[in-house]
């Protein structure tokens, strides 16, 4: 399990997908700390702490008033910085009337929260997901919560040979996955754990493009950068064809920590083609909510409950070697959070 202070600190959380965050008051809890999220007049989006600092209520359950949330208990106003910088009751502001603010940045369609209060946030350090703006417009982007650690989410993103068992309804692709080989790349802080199935049948991301029976090369490449944000990258090529020149389907798969014992999961895809076809679009929707909500969250929530609390490590798991991806980004974020305890 993460633990209270078991997140890593100097890092960025997704926080919403920006088509979330409008007018009204986003509440979402990340790292176990309640926050409210709300865009200003000026477009930009602002995070404070979601707990008002005279009764405790979450601020979220009060209303706008201009770039201001009023709480709903009684009345104090705070603006976008966290100060308080209205008393209904009294001309003077009381001491100790503030809330924490949080840095954010807005990228890609999505809004990534700095919450260590005590580092300089360094936009650096939020990965690339600018494959996901396509000619046609935004991709398809949903949400769930998870019932599980966020880290057991990662587990199932970093080994996809869980494809062939847990997708059976949806993206399994009969035997495919154990047609190739698997490659677990490291470079500094990122993580690449690759598929590649050359002689293949046409995948199904293809969507007809490419005939069922057409011999293809498949690959599923995926790319983690900590703490649990994730880039596949799903192509097929005619047999021995240029890669760049297949079909190819970008996904984000974002995973942030909401307690220890729940996550929220964010993911989008882009289309096989640069065409927005409400039909088509209909249809990967259902695919991905059949494969998201009813077969990978059941099971990833089932493994997690089925510890009753133990530690991970502790449980002492069996590794099969393609499951190697996520156990190197478990240790890769054992290491970065000793690292920060270690200079803290």
């Amino acid at each position: 399990m993460s633990g209270a202070n078991g997140y890593l600190r100097q890092a960025w959380y997704m926080a919403a997908w920006s088509a979330e965050v409008g007018e009204q008051l986003v509440a979402r809890r990340i790292c176990d700390r309640p926050l409210v999220l709300f865009r200003k007049q000026d477009g930009r989006v602002a995070a404070l702490a979601d707990r008002c600092p005279h009764r405790f209520a979450p601020l979220s359950k009060g209303e706008r008033s201009g770039d201001a949330i009023v709480c709903g208990y009684h009345g104090l106003g705070f603006d976008a910085t966290g100060q308080c910088t209205h008393n209904p009751f009294s001309t003077s502001i009381p001491k100790g009337a503030q809330v924490a603010s949080f840095e954010v940045v807005e990228r890609d369609g999505i809004v990534w929260i700095w919450r260590d209060l005590a580092s300089t946030p360094d936009p650096a350090l939020i990965p690339d997901f600018g494959m996901l703006e396509r000619p046609c417009g935004a991709p398809l982007s949903g949400y769930t919560l998870m019932r599980a650690g966020y880290e057991y989410a990662t587990d199932n993103l970093m080994d996809l040979s869980h494809i062939e068992f847990v997708h059976k309804g949806s993206f399994a692709g009969a035997g495919v996955i154990f047609a190739g080989t698997h490659e677990l790349e490291e470079d500094g802080n990122t993580l690449h754990s690759n598929w590649w199935m050359p002689g293949v049948k046409a995948p199904g991301h293809t969507f007809g493009i490419y005939d069922p029976e057409m011999v293809t090369d498949h690959w599923l490449d995926m790319r983690w950068n900590a703490p649990a944000s994730m880039y596949l990258q799903i192509g097929a090529t005619p047999e021995g064809g240029d890669r760049s020149e297949g079909v190819i389907v970008h996904q984000a798969h974002i995973i942030t920590p909401e307690t220890d014992n729940s996550a929220h999961y964010f993911w989008a895809s882009t289309r096989p083609l640069d065409a927005a076809i409400p039909e088509a679009d209909a249809a990967m929707e259902v695919l991905f909510a059949q494969a998201f909500n009813d077969e990978d969250k059941p099971m990833i929530e089932a493994a997690f409950a089925n510890l009753d609390g133990s530690d991970f490590w502790d449980a002492k798991p069996v590794f099969l070697g393609i499951d190697a991806g996520g156990t190197r980004a478990r240790r890769k974020l054992q290491q970065m959070m000793k690292i920060e305890q270690s200079t803290a």
